[in-house]
């Protein structure tokens, strides 16, 4: 889900040394994604490209377990899921992280995992476990929301926008850069997020109107946020001229934390009325071959020992309702209490033929 990981993991592996996969094998390097069968003592998590865990919380779940966690990164969220459908039946490892719910049901209507209820759910937020049949388990949330350079506005005498209708205004023409909603994970979020809040029948003709207002579309999340959003470090060292863009909740934190020095205070701000709220799920894979080892795997995740490990690894929230968040996003990340949301069976319903609108309407 959380593409801003991609730049807090780099910038934190030059930064700090801080090796991104850790515990991956008895190299500590990626493997191959081979099981070793049910007996083995390795369990492989296939993955998008933005997962990342500590050290110690995967020398934790060994040593709690005795299984040794592969991880197999497979591109970005829907390449990684589009790579599984591919193989169902004889998956690539024994569970997958990273479906969100814009995409659950492609992995759910093909049959792309085994249904089991893993230890400790009663704990998790009752409005994530979507799906009744449990074959995934919801592992994290995170909000799709506009971000904004408060320097720019600052120097502008410009207030910032707070809510989608304020993205139309003349005050913020040429302002915003987004991802494309066929392509990109946040893309997909934010134009259901603006589905939610202007509804079905009045998402087009929203859209009109912010592409009249000068919304520039870029393929994915790393181009918008580090090479075309001037509040982020990368768009700094790029000279980028947009002010607002789709990212996180939680991507003020990221710039806070990898600053140097450290600013007291973020750079960047959150519209907290232009959010869409993402949660991701982690399920055992049909056919897996380590089942034993999945589960395992499966409870672990759900632990408030990986969960509190998240949000400064992957910048997202635990869906465990009392695991603890770290200062920093306490003190720097924006708290999205209801944020505008789309039904599951909505989004089943409607998602291709939505892109293709959006597609007719803003990229023609």
């Amino acid at each position: 889900m959380n593409t801003t990981t991609k730049y807090a993991a780099t910038v934190l592996a030059a930064a700090l040394g801080v090796t991104v996969l850790a515990g991956c094998g008895d190299d500590g390097s990626a493997g191959s994604g081979e099981s070793m069968g049910p007996g083995s003592k390795t369990v492989t998590l296939v993955s998008h490209d933005s997962f990342n865990v500590s050290d110690k919380v995967l020398k934790a779940f060994t040593k709690e377990t005795g299984y040794k966690v592969e991880i197999l990164k497979s591109g970005d969220a829907g390449a990684a899921l589009n790579q599984e459908i591919l193989t169902k039946g004889s998956p690539r490892g024994d569970v997958f992280f990273g479906v969100d719910n814009t995409l659950l049901s492609r992995a759910l209507d093909n049959g792309l995992f085994t249904a089991y209820e893993a230890k400790g759910l009663d704990t998790v937020a009752a409005d994530t476990q979507t799906d009744e049949k449990r074959r995934v388990t919801p592992v994290d949330t995170g909000d799709i929301c506009v971000n904004y350079d408060k320097k720019y506005f600052a120097d502008k005498k410009l207030a910032p926008p707070k809510t989608f209708d304020d993205l139309l205004k003349p005050a913020y023409k040429n302002l915003l850069v987004t991802e494309n909603a066929a392509s990109s994970s946040p893309g997909l979020g934010f134009l259901l997020g603006t589905i939610a809040a202007q509804g079905e029948d009045g998402y087009e003709a929203y859209w009109k109107k912010l592409k009249a207002n000068g919304v520039k579309v870029v393929d994915g999340w790393e181009q918008a946020y580090n090479e075309e959003f001037s509040g982020s470090a990368g768009g700094k060292k790029a000279n980028a001229d947009r002010p607002l863009v789709v990212s996180y909740a939680s991507s003020p934190p990221v710039e806070v934390l990898y600053a140097d020095p450290q600013p007291k205070e973020a750079p960047t701000g959150v519209a907290t009325g232009t959010c869409f709220r993402q949660t991701e799920y982690a399920g055992l894979l049909t056919g897996a071959k380590n089942e034993a080892g999945g589960k395992a795997l499966l409870d672990f995740m759900i632990s408030k020992t990986f969960q509190e490990d998240m949000p400064l690894n992957m910048f997202v929230n635990p869906v465990v309702e009392d695991a603890a968040l770290p200062e920093l996003f306490t003190k720097f990340g924006e708290k999205i209490d209801t944020p505008p949301t789309v039904a599951p069976e909505n989004i089943t319903a409607n998602r291709e033929q939505w892109i293709q609108s959006w597609q007719s309407l803003v990229l023609k």
